[in-house]
């Protein structure tokens, strides 16, 4: 199967039963690629034959065929294009727990309500990521961004008794940048990001209670 097809196909992973037809429209296949990406879909355990239609689980097999598409050769950063904001998020947390991290994912505080996008906990670290799923964004728009997660972390770690990061991952990025400390990491980055940050939280910006 290639994975292209397999990328395009997520946009087809709709709520309620789904047409061969409809999922040929929506994903911009042919009806054979599309009936062929659907039956294999259907065989790796996402989404189930009721009658003519298919049914998903949303937002689950969404994620579940973005990882299908990894599997077959397709980057992450292919397959982001793809998702929403709120499959970001669980894109973000799935890599954090192939690291080994506790993961929780929209985290709210109270006094004052904030939320945190995803926390990653390994030994006595916290990371508390925002996921941002924008393309571009100006430098004084970023250094707001950075801001408030701080805000947040200085929240969380009023009640935790672990030192705690900021992190931003981003959709479109190439490389790791740093403000005031703060890691903006592009989401395929970020794996490599995340065996390599316990040697370099010297260079990090870690909050304590």
């Amino acid at each position: 199967m290639n994975p292209k097809l397999v990328v395009k196909g997520i946009n087809g992973i709709l709520e309620g039963g789904v047409s061969l037809t409809d999922f040929s429209i929506v994903s911009e296949l042919d009806e054979i690629s599309a009936k062929e990406l659907l039956y294999t879909l259907v065989q790796n355990g996402i989404g189930t034959w009721n009658d003519d239609l298919v049914d998903f689980d949303i937002p689950n097999d969404r994620l579940q065929t973005a990882l299908f598409a990894i599997n077959l050769g397709a980057t992450i950063e292919d397959v982001s294009e793809y998702l929403t904001w709120r499959d970001f998020e669980s894109l973000t947390g799935l890599i954090l727990e192939e690291k080994d991290f506790d993961v929780t994912k929209n985290l709210i505080m109270t006094k004052p309500r904030m939320e945190i996008d995803v926390v990653g906990k390994k030994m006595d670290i916290a990371l508390l990521i925002d996921c941002k799923h924008w393309k571009n964004v100006s430098k004084s728009a970023l250094d707001e961004i950075v801001k408030k997660q701080i805000e947040r972390v200085k929240r969380y770690v009023a009640d935790e008794s672990m030192s705690a990061l900021p992190v931003i991952v981003t959709l479109h990025q190439e490389e790791i940048q740093f403000v005031d400390n703060v890691p903006i990491v592009p989401i395929m980055k970020l794996p490599s990001f995340l065996d390599e940050f316990v040697g370099n939280l010297d260079s990090l910006m870690s909050i304590e209670k």
